[in-house]
């Protein structure tokens, strides 16, 4: 053998050296690394609460229910006719945010009170009560509190928040403050009449 053919079996050596050191390397270090990565995955209990079934029989028409569903509160109300009828009138050029940010609608879609909601089920509005601004908890909806949310115009109801004073509508769409979208309206569907699931 020569030293030209010597020489060039050494090179050939050293980079299958080089390659099965660097690749063993790699490996054990993906090996030590995975429990660490593998314990920002979310625990059995936050994936139990990927979807939640509510109840809605028991909530009085004017009434408001908050529950917990992946660390943040979901408002489920039952919206009166004056509620419903007084979302329903509102003109799209009047809103600040005209997109429905409903996840059960089509990207894009109007904002209006109908596609604010699901299965054409108008009195049950269902939305996360986070406030788009800097997520605040917005004060539920009060029939008998009224606040101006159109300069030179009434409206009643809606929630507030107390934070930096942005105002949603009775449909949860922002009319008044620095927030600049709508509360956002989760994936959910009705498994019965009473009875839907978010998630």
């Amino acid at each position: 053998m020569s030293t030209a053919d010597h020489a060039h079996t050494d090179v050939n050596r050293r980079d299958f050296l080089f390659i099965a050191t660097g690749a063993v390397a790699a490996v054990g270090g993906a090996l030590v690394a995975w429990p660490f990565i593998n314990q920002m995955n979310p625990d059995a209990a936050v994936l139990a609460l990927a979807s939640i079934d509510v109840d809605l029989a028991p909530i009085a028409e004017g009434q408001a229910v908050t529950f917990k569903w992946r660390g943040n509160p979901l408002i489920v109300r039952h919206r009166t006719k004056p509620e419903i009828e007084a979302a329903k009138a509102v003109k799209m050029e009047e809103l600040k945010d005209n997109v429905a940010r409903n996840a059960n609608a089509k990207s894009g879609d109007l904002a209006t009170d109908e596609n604010r909601v699901v299965g054409g089920k108008a009195e049950y509005l269902v939305m996360l009560g986070v406030c788009t601004h800097l997520g605040c908890v917005p004060d539920g909806a009060n029939p008998s509190r009224e606040f101006a949310v159109v300069e030179g115009a009434t409206k009643t109801g809606g929630w507030f928040c107390p934070c930096h004073g942005s105002q949603y509508d009775t449909a949860g769409r922002i009319r008044k403050g620095p927030a600049p979208e709508n509360l956002a309206v989760p994936q959910y569907a009705y498994l019965s009449d009473t009875k839907i699931r978010v998630g």
